[in-house]
C-alpha cells in the first residue's frame, strides 16, 4: 500500500493529455524520478551505448540518403507453396497487395466471408485494436489459421487468446497508395530483405511475397524474437524521439538526432533482450538506422500505446514495484516529458 501511495504521483503526472506545447522535450527542472519511491529514486547509470555514427557536417538540410537496392523482379515460375487465403482487411494498402485471384475478402463490414476458403490461412492486416474483434468473428477451427502482420509484441495478447502459436509476420514492406507497387525492406545493411514470418502459414507467406518480387524470411525461436525485438526496437525508439521533436521524420531523427536515437535505442535493446532472454548480434544500431534510411520519408507519433511503447513502460513498471531501478530511464522520462495518459492500473 505504501508503494501504491508513492507511484500514484507518476500517474497523475502522466494521465494528462498531450497537448501541442508537450511535443517538443523542453529542459525541465524535475526528472520523473522526483515521483518515484526512494527505493527507485537513484538515477541508474545509462544502459551501454554503442559509439555514435560520426556527426553529420554542419548543414541545415541533411544529405539525401542512397536510394535502397530495387526489390528482385518476380520469378518467371511462381514459387510453390502459396494457397487461397481469407484477407482481412483487403480494403487497405497492405490487404489490397496481398489479395489475388482465389482469396476471400474480409472487409470491415462483410463479416466472415461466405466464400472462405475450407482451410488456408487467414492474413489479418488490420489495426490492433481490431484484433479482438477479429479473433472472435473467425470460426473457432478457423482461428489456429490466423496470420498476424501487425506491429508491436504481440505474444502476451495471442498467448491470452490461446493462440501462442499463431503465426506471426515482420512486415518491411511499405505501400504509399493503395494499388502502388510496394517498396521493399531492403537496406544497405540488409540487402537479402528484413521482412520475416513464423509460425503454420510462414512459408505459404513467403512464396506469395516472392511471387510478388518482394523478399521474406522464415525463422524460428530465438531467431525470429530476436528479429521482433529489433523491430519493436526500430519503430518505438524512432517514434518517440521524433515526437519529442515535434514529430520530426525518421530521416530526421537518424541524420539529425542520431546520439539521441541510439542512447534510446540501446537501453531498450538492451532492457528487451533480458526480459526476452536472448541474445541480440551486435550492430543492431547500423540495422534499425539503415531501415530508416530506406524510409525516410515516414513521419513520426507515438501511437497504439498499449502494443507498442507500453510494452517498455510495462517492464519499468514491474521493475519499480519490485524496489529495483528503472532499466531504461531515458524512455521513462521521454515518456514523462510528452505527457502522455499511460494506463494507471500498470502501477499498481
Amino acid at each position: 500500500m505504501q508503494r501504491l501511495c508513492l507511484l500514484l504521483p507518476l500517474a497523475s503526472a502522466l494521465l494528462a493529455p498531450i497537448s501541442p506545447a508537450a511535443r517538443t522535450i523542453a529542459v525541465r527542472p524535475n526528472s520523473y524520478l522526483d515521483d518515484l519511491p526512494a527505493a527507485a529514486a537513484t538515477k541508474p547509470a545509462p544502459a551501454p551505448v554503442a559509439a555514435p555514427a560520426p556527426a553529420p557536417a554542419p548543414s541545415p538540410v541533411a544529405a539525401a540518403p542512397a536510394p535502397a537496392p530495387a526489390p528482385a523482379a518476380a520469378p518467371a515460375t511462381p514459387v510453390a507453396g502459396d494457397v487461397p487465403a481469407v484477407i482481412v482487411g483487403s480494403g487497405g494498402r497492405i490487404g489490397g497487395m496481398l489479395l489475388k485471384d482465389g482469396d476471400a475478402a474480409w472487409t470491415s463490414t462483410s463479416g466472415w466471408p461466405a466464400d472462405a476458403p475450407k482451410e488456408g490461412p487467414i492474413y489479418v492486416c488490420t489495426r490492433n485494436d481490431a484484433l479482438e474483434g477479429i479473433i472472435a468473428a473467425t470460426p473457432e477451427n478457423r482461428r489456429k489459421d490466423l496470420c498476424f502482420l501487425q506491429n508491436g509484441m504481440l505474444g502476451p495478447f495471442l498467448e491470452a487468446q490461446g493462440l501462442p502459436d499463431a503465426t506471426q509476420i515482420l512486415m518491411y514492406v511499405a505501400v504509399a497508395k493503395k494499388g502502388e507497387e510496394p517498396t521493399d525492406g531492403i537496406t544497405d545493411a540488409n540487402p537479402e530483405g528484413l521482412t520475416t514470418a513464423t509460425g503454420k502459414w510462414a512459408n505459404a507467406f513467403q512464396a506469395r511475397l516472392v511471387n510478388q518480387g518482394l523478399t521474406c524470411h522464415v525463422k524460428d525461436g530465438d531467431a525470429f524474437t530476436i528479429a521482433m525485438l529489433e523491430k519493436h526496437v526500430w519503430i518505438c525508439a524512432f517514434m518517440l524521439v521524433g515526437a519529442s521533436h515535434g514529430g520530426c521524420t525518421v530521416g530526421e531523427v537518424e541524420s539529425t538526432y542520431t546520439k539521441e536515437f541510439e542512447a534510446l535505442a540501446s537501453e531498450m535493446m538492451t532492457a528487451g533482450a533480458a526480459a526476452l532472454n536472448v541474445d541480440v548480434a551486435d550492430g543492431y544500431l547500423d540495422r534499425l538506422k539503415a531501415y530508416a534510411r530506406a524510409v525516410s520519408h515516414f513521419p513520426t507519433a507515438v501511437k497504439e500505446f498499449e502494443w507498442r511503447n507500453g510494452w517498455f513502460y510495462k517492464l519499468t513498471c514491474d521493475a519499480v514495484k519490485a524496489g529495483r531501478e528503472d532499466p531504461m530511464p531515458l524512455h521513462t522520462q521521454a515518456l514523462y516529458d510528452l505527457k502522455l495518459p499511460l494506463p494507471i492500473a500498470w502501477i499498481n
